[in-house]
């Protein structure tokens, strides 16, 4: 069912990076997003796709991880992503993406759920070192980084508090708090 799969969806930040996603998954992943929709069906995205454990050591120094987690460097080795898809923005056909790809980027997640793997959508990104390290050509513009890999943490959802405080956060325990609002306060009218 879609809803189980959208809740299971959460940021994954910790990973079993001894667990490999293959090629052929990533391809899986990525033709899901091409089958997305697509503003004025232009279908500008473009993706570079990396399960290699070399290539993915060059794109991690390029990746913030947890904002609200201001004392967490992000994930230490043996946690890091298996897999990466980078996807980019091809300027040559047009130069405003819109929403394509959050559409494309929650496509590939979902797949991703559906397949026992997690994942975690990332815009902080320092684009002219992944632009270097991956020898992107300027044409494309970096938009997002999936990364991805079997979890190793555990996701909570849960009701924002009585003080209104959405930031996510860590317990003792290791498992990842997302403060949820209620359906009553988004729904206006």
């Amino acid at each position: 069912m879609i809803r189980d799969l959208i809740e299971k969806n959460r940021s994954c930040r910790r990973f079993d990076e001894n667990v490999p996603v293959s090629r052929e998954t990533l391809r899986e992943l990525v033709d899901l997003a091409r089958l997305s929709a697509s503003a004025s069906n232009l279908q500008p995205l473009k993706y570079i796709l990396s399960s290699d454990p070399e290539r993915n050591a060059l794109m991690f120094p390029c990746l913030a991880w947890a904002g609200y987690l201001t004392d967490w460097p992000g994930p230490s080795q043996g946690e890091r992503p298996s897999a990466y898809i980078v996807m980019l923005g091809d300027t040559e056909i047009t130069s405003s993406f819109g929403c394509d790809h959050g559409i494309a980027a929650q496509s590939i997640l979902l797949g991703a759920v559906e397949r026992g793997l997690a994942g975690c959508m990332i815009a902080s990104i320092q684009r002219e070192g992944l632009r270097q390290a991956l020898a992107i050509a300027p044409r494309y513009e970096i938009l997002l980084v999936i990364a991805l890999g079997a979890p190793r943490e555990e996701v909570v959802l849960e009701a924002v508090g009585p003080s209104g405080d959405i930031r996510y956060w860590r317990g003792p325990d290791g498992v990842h708090h997302v403060p949820k609002r209620s359906l009553d306060e988004i729904v206006l009218g």
